[in-house]
């Protein structure tokens, strides 16, 4: 298996080399939003701790790391009243994963409404800046 490396998107989002809409953050992950999301209010669930995916993901790390991420599949269900929320993290490239630092996505689901292609197209900062803010609200 490849080895991780520090100079991924993910690592310089953490290191606060890059900028990011954040949503939440503590001393575990940080939480952000996806600037190519398959549907509004798609944000990300990054750990802090370096890891390319599960397969090498240390469990102290993935414990501490799923309830954040079941914290923000609530917040953005309540947020933008989503029919339910798809939560996909993805290990290699064979499998879909893009960007080699360990995530988790969390995608609201509107029922009738088909996901876009992930990274198929952005939205403007403006209209994620306003989904963030309500997913932010929903998080208390």
């Amino acid at each position: 298996m490849t080895s991780y490396d520090d100079g991924n998107i993910f690592a310089k989002i953490l290191r606060g080399e890059i900028p990011s809409l954040k949503l939440y953050e503590d001393d575990t992950a940080i939480a952000i939003m996806d600037i190519m999301p398959q549907s509004k209010g798609h944000c990300l669930v990054i750990p802090r701790a370096p890891s390319r995916n599960l397969l090498d993901a240390d469990d102290a790390t993935l414990a501490a790391v799923m309830p954040i991420v079941a914290r923000l599949a609530r917040a953005v269900r309540k947020a933008f009243a989503a029919d339910g929320v798809q939560v996909g993290q993805f290990n290699e490239e064979p499998a879909g994963q893009t960007v080699f630092h360990l995530h988790f996505h969390v995608v609201p689901v509107y029922a009738g409404v088909p996901l876009t292609r992930h990274a198929g197209g952005s939205v403007t900062p403006a209209e994620l800046e306003a989904q963030a803010e309500q997913i932010r609200a929903a998080l208390g």
